[in-house]
């Protein structure tokens, strides 16, 4: 599995996983934000609730999204499963995506 393109992306941290946890990529951002932890386990980077949502979307194959604040700045968190040739769980990416301040909100719905 290659991930040449999201290594560059300036506003996305993207760290992917195997389903025991080990940290088997990092984009560059990812890596500014948290140092190199390809190959250690992403459950010592966690505390225990965040650890138990992590090992529930390997188990259950759902997703996790979320807002956070961190230094005044907005975030959008997404951490989901990725699958094997057989589709089976095969661990989880997560992208953290810096949001601006403002952001528009359109509805398709109504265009």
């Amino acid at each position: 599995m290659t991930f040449d393109y999201l290594e560059n992306v300036p506003n996305i941290a993207a760290t992917v996983c195997d389903k025991e946890g080990i940290i088997l990529y990092q984009n560059k951002r990812a890596i500014d934000r948290d140092g190199d932890v390809v190959g250690k386990n992403l459950y010592n980077c966690h505390g225990e609730k965040a650890g138990a949502m992590i090992r529930y979307m390997i188990e259950s194959g759902e997703s996790n999204t979320y807002q956070i604040i961190r230094h005044g700045k907005h975030k959008l968190l997404h951490q989901t499963p990725w699958y094997d040739a057989e589709g089976n769980v095969a661990g989880l990416i997560e992208l953290a995506i810096d949001l601006p301040d403002e952001m528009p909100v359109f509805n398709r719905d109504t265009i």
